[in-house]
């Protein structure tokens, strides 16, 4: 499984389309380890570039703390899941929680 979460000063972004960068990090899901972590720059904000982008780069799972309807969508027909509402949190300590079945989500943090 490959993980990408957008990060704001090495933690969870709250709005997932204007992030900087990504972490992106590579779990065996069996094994519930983390197995890697890469932190890439986001691309310039662009509606719709962010699902293909990140897809060509083998994310299959998003955790985000809010993310609007339109974009949820486009990820899940890039085959991607997303899950919203997770804590502003290191990437590390977000991948860990949800494979152990343990990550408290709130609201989805985005509106539109």
């Amino acid at each position: 499984m490959r993980f990408a979460i957008p990060l704001a000063d090495g933690k969870l972004a709250t709005h997932f389309g204007h992030c900087a960068s990504f972490a992106l990090v590579d779990v065996d899901p069996a094994e519930k380890i983390i197995l890697k972590r890469e932190d890439i720059d986001a691309p310039p904000h662009q509606p719709g570039l962010l699902p293909p982008w990140l897809a060509e780069r083998g994310v299959n799972h998003i955790i985000a703390g809010g993310m609007g309807q339109r974009a949820h969508d486009l990820f899940a027909a890039q085959g991607i899941v997303v899950t919203v509402g997770a804590p502003v949190a290191t990437p590390e300590k977000l991948v860990t929680d949800f494979l152990a079945g343990s990550l408290a989500l709130g609201g989805n943090a985005c509106d539109h």
